[in-house]
């Protein structure tokens, strides 16, 4: 059996992704508890993974203008003289890195035409969505003896807080005249072209809605390329569009005091589930992005699908039916209210 030493995770995709991967830090520290515990990730996700008590040392990925350097990033991998590592979710470059830094053990899918360049192989088809994400993530551990039965009620994210950056949200809250002592619903549009969205009238519907309940703050967040369509679902509603306003630190920061988090599947809501908090989310029926591999890992979610009958659906046919039209505003107005106790 393979036992780490200087292990080395690595994740250079979004946020969605480092947040499904966290768990195995903890779950490494407590196995091998002399186990030092690196994350390589991207600079703009990077402040997921420091604040986790079971990671050492946080690394970036080295890029300039989205073009990942290559020696320069074989370069640091070897000062750090890792003995073990686990491409979660690779592609070529980095499990070139990864090789020519000269790890010793490389765990890696064994289905990729590079996974050569892996000499711990695993053999499981993500595209199929057999499982979850994170379930897929934790067999990676089984190289080094470490098997874990998880699920949504007993699974540890470790993902904190950032104390400088709740107390800037708090300001801009106040600034807002925001009464942080009510309830609040955090509505986040987007998704970055990851999935099929809800439609932007329907999420104009629900924030309509929900902005026009007593004692409840309803803010909109997105990213600076988002400000246009939460512009749109605001409307002239006293809903708060704060999209653009906050970093990555500040969203986790802003979330964390949130009751209930709306979003279509994206990062976000992955945020919101590692959190704690009741997650409402829009999922199309794609078998690559279904809720089944990348729905939030909570007890606390509420999900909804198109409500249309659809075969094998891919992206063209969902976009071309308007799948996501499908779902019903009226039983996610319900669900919010139950969760809010209205």
């Amino acid at each position: 059996m393979i036992i780490p030493r200087n292990l080395l995770i690595v994740r250079t995709d979004r946020i969605g992704d480092v947040i499904l991967s966290l768990p195995l830090a903890e779950m490494v520290k407590k196995h091998y508890t002399g186990c030092k515990v690196t994350f390589l990730v991207k600079s703009y996700t990077k402040v997921l993974a420091e604040s986790n008590p079971f990671i050492d040392e946080v690394l970036t990925l080295k890029e300039i203008d989205g073009k990942i350097k290559l020696g320069e990033n074989v370069k640091l991998l070897k000062e750090k003289s890792f003995d073990a590592s686990i491409i979660v979710y690779p592609t070529f470059i980095t499990a070139l890195i990864v090789f020519l830094s000269g790890i010793k053990t490389r765990v890696g899918s064994g289905y990729r035409w590079y996974s050569f360049l892996f000499n711990e192989k695993i053999y499981e088809h993500r595209k199929y969505a057999g499982k979850h994400e994170l379930e897929f993530n934790v067999n990676l551990l089984k190289i080094f003896g470490i098997e874990r039965n998880v699920s949504p009620s007993k699974v540890e994210f470790n993902l904190r807080v950032d104390e400088k950056s709740l107390s800037e949200v708090k300001d801009v809250l106040n600034s807002e005249s925001v009464d942080l002592n009510k309830k609040m619903i955090i509505v986040h549009p987007g998704s970055g072209g990851s999935a099929i969205d809800l439609p932007l009238e329907k999420f104009s519907i629900l924030v309509k809605y929900l902005a026009s309940l007593n004692d409840i703050n309803v803010i909109i967040t997105g990213s600076n390329d988002e400000k246009e369509i939460c512009s749109k679902i605001k409307g002239k509603t006293p809903a708060i569009n704060l999209s653009g306003r906050f970093n990555l630190s500040g969203l986790v920061a802003l979330t964390s005091l949130c009751t209930l988090f709306i979003t279509n599947s994206t990062g976000p809501i992955h945020i919101a589930a590692a959190l704690d908090k009741f997650t409402i989310g829009f999922y199309p029926k794609i078998l690559s992005c279904s809720v089944k591999r990348w729905g939030p890992y909570t007890t606390k979610k509420a999900v909804f699908t198109p409500e249309i009958e659809c075969n094998n659906c891919t992206r063209e046919q969902c976009e071309r039916l308007n799948c996501m039209n499908s779902i019903n505003i009226d039983n996610v107005i319900n669900t919010a209210k139950k969760v809010l106790n209205i």
